[in-house]
C-alpha cells in the first residue's frame, strides 16, 4: 500500500515563462507519478501552477520534491508542497458529484464593489467558488475613459446547492439596481452549452423604438397610442384590446411612411455583433413580435433571421385602414410560437433563449431554457429569470460562455 502522504499538492508561483509545465510534469513522468488534479491561471505574467499528484510505490517522494525545488530554481519560480492524506483526498472526489451553476458579471466596468458584493452573496447562499475566467478582453486604462459601449464580464464556476434560490437570484436583482452591473445565474448543465434557438422581441429589444409610435406621429396620436402603449407594457391593459385601440388610430396613414421608418430604425446596440456571431456559431433566430411583420421583415435582411412572426397590417388603396390580417401575435401566442419553432428545430425548450422588455414577452421568457428580460419595466426584471439593464444586447453572448477572442 502506497503512503496516504504520498499524495502531494505542489505550487509554483512566479514569473510565466514558457516551458515551466513541460520541465514540471517531465520530472513527474521520469519518476512514473500519477497526476490527480492540475490547474494553471496567469495573470499579468505571474503564474500560479497547482498540481495534485502520488507518487508510484518504487518511487521515493523526497526524491520528486528535490528534482522539483532544483528545477524550481533554475527556472526562478517558488515551490511549496502540501501532503494530502489519502481520507481527505476521497472526501475531495466525492465532493465534484455537487451540483454546478455558473454567475455571469457582467457591466461597463467591473469594480472590486461589484464583485465583493456578488461573492458574499454567494458565500450566504453556502456555495464555493471553483474557478474565475474573464470573458472579455483586457481593457486599456485609456480604453476605459472613452467608448460608452466598453464591457467587462467575469464568469464564476460555482459548487453547492443555493440554501434559498428565490433571495440568491432577488439579492443578485438588487445588487444590479445599485451598482449598475447584471448577474446571471444558471445551471451548468448540458442544456446551457447547447441553446439553438435565440427569440427576439422587437420593439425597444432589437430595436430602440416602439415602432406604433413611430406610425402614430403620422396620424397625430402620438401621446394617445404611447399611453396605451405604455400602459400595456405594465401589464395594465389587455395586449389585445391595447393593440386594437392603437391600431385603429393609424387610419389613413400613406403606406410610403412605412419604409421611410424602415430605412431608419434605430438598432439597439450590439444587435448586429449578437446575431453574426449566433449565425457563425449556428444558433437560429427568430422575431416574436407584437408589432408589425413589415418591419420584422425589413430586420430579417438586414441581419440575416431565421423567422418572423408580427403582425400584419391592413393596407388598402395605399393607405392603413386601422384593422389587421389575422391572429394578432400577443404574449400567449409568442409563447406557441416559440414551442412550435423549438418542435420544428426537433431542440428541447431548454435549448432555448427568449429575449423581451415587456409584460407580453413573460410567457416566452417563462418557458424558455434561458429567458432574458432587456432593459425591460421592473415588473418585467423582477419576474423574469434573468435581466440585462446596463450594456448591449451582445452581452447574450456571455451569458453563454463565449470569450470576446471568439466573436471578435
Amino acid at each position: 500500500m502506497t503512503n496516504p502522504k504520498e499524495i502531494i499538492l505542489v505550487t509554483i508561483t512566479g514569473e510565466d515563462k514558457p516551458g515551466q509545465t513541460l520541465a514540471l510534469t517531465n520530472i513527474l513522468a521520469k519518476h512514473n507519478a500519477s497526476i490527480l488534479d492540475i490547474g494553471q491561471a496567469v495573470i499579468h505574467n505571474n503564474l500560479s501552477l497547482g498540481i495534485v499528484f502520488r507518487a508510484h510505490e518504487d518511487s521515493e517522494t523526497s526524491a520528486i520534491l528535490k528534482d522539483i525545488l532544483f528545477r524550481s530554481y533554475e527556472m526562478g519560480v517558488s515551490a511549496k508542497f502540501k501532503p494530502i492524506p489519502v481520507d481527505e483526498y476521497e472526501h475531495w472526489v466525492h465532493e465534484q458529484g455537487k451540483k454546478r451553476s455558473i454567475v455571469t458579471v457582467v457591466g461597463r466596468q467591473l469594480s472590486a464593489e461589484h464583485l465583493a458584493q456578488v461573492t458574499n452573496v454567494i458565500r450566504e447562499q453556502g456555495l464555493n467558488i471553483d474557478l474565475i475566467s474573464r470573458l472579455t478582453g483586457r481593457m486599456s486604462i485609456n480604453e476605459a475613459q472613452l467608448g460608452r459601449h466598453r464591457r467587462a464580464c467575469v464568469e464564476l464556476s460555482v459548487r453547492g446547492t443555493p440554501i434559498d434560490e428565490d433571495k440568491m437570484k432577488l439579492d443578485f436583482l438588487n445588487i444590479s439596481k445599485l451598482v449598475e452591473v447584471d448577474i446571471a445565474f444558471q445551471n451548468d448543465n448540458a442544456f446551457r452549452r447547447n441553446r439553438k434557438l435565440v427569440c427576439f422581441d422587437m420593439d425597444s429589444t432589437l430595436i430602440q423604438t416602439e415602432v406604433i409610435v413611430e406610425l402614430a406621429k403620422y396620424a397625430n396620436a402620438e401621446e394617445k397610442v404611447s399611453e396605451i402603449t405604455e400602459a400595456a407594457m405594465r401589464g395594465e391593459i389587455d395586449f389585445k384590446e391595447s393593440f386594437r385601440q392603437r391600431i385603429a388610430l393609424l387610419k389613413g396613414i400613406d403606406e410610403n411612411v412605412l419604409h421611410d421608418i424602415a430605412r431608419n430604425l434605430p438598432l439597439t446596440e450590439g444587435a448586429h455583433r449578437l446575431i453574426s456571431n449566433l449565425k457563425k456559431y449556428g444558433y437560429k433566430t427568430a422575431i416574436l413580435s407584437g408589432g408589425f411583420t413589415y418591419f420584422g421583415r425589413y430586420l430579417q435582411t438586414m441581419l440575416g433571421i431565421d423567422y418572423v412572426f408580427a403582425n400584419e397590417l391592413e393596407i388598402k388603396d395605399g393607405k392603413l385602414t386601422g384593422n389587421y390580417i389575422g391572429e394578432i401575435v400577443d404574449g400567449q401566442m409568442k409563447a406557441e410560437l416559440l414551442k412550435k419553432l423549438a418542435f420544428k428545430e426537433d431542440i428541447h425548450l431548454e435549448q432555448v433563449i427568449a429575449v423581451g422588455d415587456g409584460a407580453n414577452d413573460l410567457p416566452m421568457i417563462s418557458i424558455a431554457g434561458l429567458g432574458i428580460a432587456f432593459h425591460a419595466k421592473p415588473v418585467v426584471r423582477e419576474s423574469a429569470g434573468h435581466a440585462i439593464s446596463t450594456v448591449g444586447l451582445d452581452s447574450i453572448l456571455y451569458l453563454l460562455g463565449f470569450r470576446d477572442r471568439e466573436i471578435d
